[in-house]
């Protein structure tokens, strides 16, 4: 996904359940990490985002309210959920150009 750094606007990333699980009772996390962070992301970059459906999460990136503010680069889009059981997922989910 590319989108200019003056837009104000959700980015989605598409979640994938552990079969029989409905994650929508927790809250999605993602995290936006410029490509020159080769770290995973640390407690800090972890920011809520809310879901638009069973299985996409998404968070609002922008200038205009939003939780996240990028400037022009390109960054990993990084989600994790915490379904009920001992599993904490996190996935590398896509990558965002912002122009």
């Amino acid at each position: 996904m590319v989108i200019p750094a003056t837009s104000t606007e959700f980015v989605h990333v598409t979640v994938t359940a552990p079969a029989g699980v409905d994650l929508t009772g927790t809250t999605p996390k993602l995290a936006i990490l410029p490509v020159t962070n080769r770290a995973n992301p640390q407690a800090g970059d972890w920011k809520s985002g809310e879901w638009a459906s069973a299985t996409e999460a998404r968070i609002l990136v922008g200038p205009d309210g939003g939780t996240l503010t990028l400037t022009r680069g390109d960054y990993r889009v990084y989600v994790s959920v915490d379904p009920p059981g001992s599993e904490n997922i996190v996935r590398l989910s896509g990558y965002l150009g912002i122009t």
